[in-house]
């Protein structure tokens, strides 16, 4: 019996320890088992690397433009333009839920959805990849929420995390780095997004 307890409270230890364990709503076993649901996630995998190479490509394009290509050298710019990261924490954290992660993902998308409009703005001539991208945000998004559904999980609101009034720029330097930041940002959101949907695909 001592034994019994002693195996439940290290096995009980782990599950607190690991961040990626504690996934609430959706029990682990269902999800892991549900062919629909690694479906879902093997094909959003792919589109979600198919949105982060059209970034890399507007990025690539920002550098050559406008000289901008390090992040480093433009911070004291970015507090100056009040651009930030939109949170995607409850996708790494320690208290994993698939709810409140899905929700996040699908938020940010919406967000960086509308940011997007500022680079469209400032490259005219890279309007067709641009408003493919928004698009593409678009519809990730929508997957996103059709699957909460078809989950039967609860979507989660963030009030920090809506699309909010597009961002202004005092000058076209600003809106140079506004977009370099919002693209830099965008690009971090979905490194996370493509783990959080690669561990999930993973179990």
């Amino acid at each position: 019996m001592c034994s019994l307890t002693r195996v439940l409270a290290l096995l009980l230890g782990t599950l607190l320890w690991a961040p990626w364990q504690a996934l609430h709503g959706a029990p682990l076993v269902e999800l892991s088992g549900d062919q629909d649901f690694q479906l879902f996630l093997h094909k959003n995998l792919e589109f979600t690397r198919k949105i982060k190479g059209d970034v890399a490509a507007l990025q690539r394009v920002v550098c050559d433009i406008f000289q901008l290509c390090k992040e480093e050298e433009l911070l004291l710019v970015r507090q100056d333009l009040g651009i930030v990261q939109v949170p995607l924490e409850q996708c790494h954290s320690r208290t994993f839920q698939v709810e409140a992660c899905f929700s996040q993902i699908h938020d940010g998308l919406r967000t960086y959805h509308g940011s997007l409009a500022a680079v469209l703005e400032l490259l005219p001539g890279h309007a067709s990849l641009v408003e493919t991208l928004q698009l593409d945000a678009a519809n990730l998004s929508s997957n996103i929420q059709q699957q909460m559904e078809d989950l039967g999980l609860a979507t989660v609101t963030y009030p920090t995390e809506g699309p909010g009034p597009l961002p202004t720029f005092s000058s076209s330097f600003h809106h140079q780095v506004g977009s370099f930041f919002i693209l830099a940002n965008f690009q971090r959101f979905l490194e996370t997004a493509y783990r959080a949907l690669r561990h999930l695909a993973r179990l």
